[in-house]
């Protein structure tokens, strides 16, 4: 039972975050917020920093950024002798580097519920706590939750977190997932027909999603039917596929695909319309199906022609790879999930190193084959950390880790951090406010220790995150909600 007091508390809050607005919150630091903030000058100079400015351009030695009022007003030389701004708080941040803060295109705000038994149904818990604070102590400044559990839940969460009544990223809601997980999850819903699934999308667009994502389960005239819905909304539509392939849904219009070629049923030559084969797909893709070979190709060509995005999430499909991350990587994540989470982890890795199957690294291989093939035919490439699974890919963490596998498929550290920045930006159609480091946009910045262009690592090394100009804590952050992912 909550005490007269809490029941007193609690509505006020809620009606504080929906009257407070963005200058209101940056004269006076809600109580809330205090506790994770390390800068709130409404003027900051931050001075001698190295900058990777997310536009994939090299690395800039030892400049100033100049911030006012939670916007980047000038970026330039720290050696030039012009004067700081008037009372301007200056902040010496020698070997630093600033990169701009990570748009993330594939996360949510659920992480797979532990201690599932062989009987057990397969259910995702909200962590409308943990998994905010996660992200933005990780450096994701901006999320868009690519499929949603609780989408009202999402969304009261949005408005609390732009009313500085909460400490998160600036969340993109998407959302509830139209189309299902074949059956298996019974938190999913499994659409009737091309009907139900415009139906879907009409209601939670009037509820105040801004994207959609189709899932496996979802047939050509379903996912036909919803891509209309959405597009008549000026809104996006995602997919993680597997009844309908990647070239099918293109033709239907749809504007991002999610995880790659691992998950594209259309190479498999019992293929049926409609139908999801995902085991046999799987397999035949392992065993036969060469990135370079013409119809790969052409599957690529035929997703640039028609703009279709693609997000990478390394760090989801990694953890499927016997052995890997190595637990070193894995060790702050142990720090954050809940005891539970953390041994259903380590089950389901162990499961994975002692069936030893090289069937997975063989395709997760060819995965970062073909980001690297779909980059260099000009695609857009995102990324996200897509928190799910058995666990392990914690927010924030599992992004940085997305980082380093990308270096690890073969772009230089600059090309995925623009791919991790400005690339949501674009796919968003914020570039005018977030995704870089320039004068004009939003100061959206995470202060790295060391330099991540010579070393991908020091991406983890996160020193503040500013959000909107305002700095965050990121250990004050991750301290707060230490034990409770897969909680709450």
């Amino acid at each position: 039972m909550h005490s007269g007091s809490n029941r007193v508390r609690i509505p006020s809050l809620i009606v504080a975050a929906c009257v407070a607005s963005a200058p209101a919150i940056r004269a006076q630091t809600p109580a809330t917020l205090k506790p994770y903030i390390k800068e709130d000058s409404s003027v900051l100079v931050l001075d001698h920093v190295r900058i990777i400015d997310g536009t994939g351009a090299p690395p800039a030695e030892d400049q100033r950024i100049e911030i006012q009022s939670g916007k980047i007003t000038r970026v330039q030389s720290a050696k030039l002798k012009n004067a700081y701004p008037p009372h301007a708080k200056r902040l010496d941040l020698s070997g630093r580097t600033v990169i701009p803060g990570l748009v993330g295109m594939h996360e949510h705000l659920f992480y797979t519920s532990p201690e599932r038994r062989a009987d057990g149904l397969l259910l995702f818990g909200e962590m409308a706590d943990s998994a905010p604070r996660l992200y933005l102590a990780g450096g994701v400044t901006t999320a868009r939750t690519a499929g949603s559990m609780e989408p009202y839940t999402d969304l009261a969460l949005k408005k609390l977190i732009d009313a500085g009544a909460q400490p998160g990223p600036k969340l993109r809601i998407t959302g509830p997932y139209i189309g299902d997980l074949l059956g298996r999850a019974p938190q999913l819903h499994a659409l009737t027909g091309p009907e139900d699934a415009g139906r879907t999308v009409d209601y939670w667009a009037a509820e105040g999603v801004t994207s959609f994502k189709a899932y496996m389960g979802i047939k050509p005239d379903e996912l036909k039917v919803a891509i209309e819905h959405a597009h008549a909304r000026g809104l996006k539509i995602t997919g993680h596929l597997c009844a309908v392939g990647f070239r099918e849904a293109a033709a239907l219009g749809i504007d991002n695909l999610e995880h790659g070629i691992v998950v594209d049923t259309e190479f498999y030559p019992g293929k049926q319309p409609g139908v999801c084969p995902f085991a046999e797909a799987f397999t035949h893709f392992v065993r036969n199906v060469e990135i370079e070979s013409s119809q790969v190709q052409e599957m690529i060509g035929d997703l640039v022609a028609r703009h279709v995005a693609i997000t990478s999430t390394l760090a989801v499909l990694e953890i499927t790879v016997s052995n890997r991350p190595p637990m070193a990587k894995e060790a702050r994540a142990a720090k954050v999930l809940a005891p539970q989470a953390w041994s259903t982890y380590l089950k389901g890795r162990s499961s994975l190193a002692e069936a030893n199957d090289s069937a997975d690294a063989i395709a997760f291989k060819k995965e970062m084959q073909f980001e690297r093939a779909f980059v260099q035919a000009g695609g857009l490439l995102l990324a996200g950390c897509d928190p799910t699974s058995f666990g392990g890919v914690v927010p924030g963490y599992g992004d940085q880790r997305g980082l380093e596998l990308l270096v690890e498929a073969g772009f230089s550290p600059v090309e995925a951090i623009h791919i991790a920045t400005q690339n949501g930006a674009i796919y968003l159609e914020e570039t005018a406010t977030i995704g870089s480091v320039a004068a004009g946009k939003a100061a959206d910045l995470v202060v790295l220790a060391g330099n991540p262009a010579a070393n991908i690592e020091d991406v983890e090394k996160v020193e503040t995150v500013f959000k909107d100009g305002i700095g965050y804590d990121p250990v004050k952050l991750t301290e707060s909600v230490q034990g409770l992912m897969g909680i709450r």
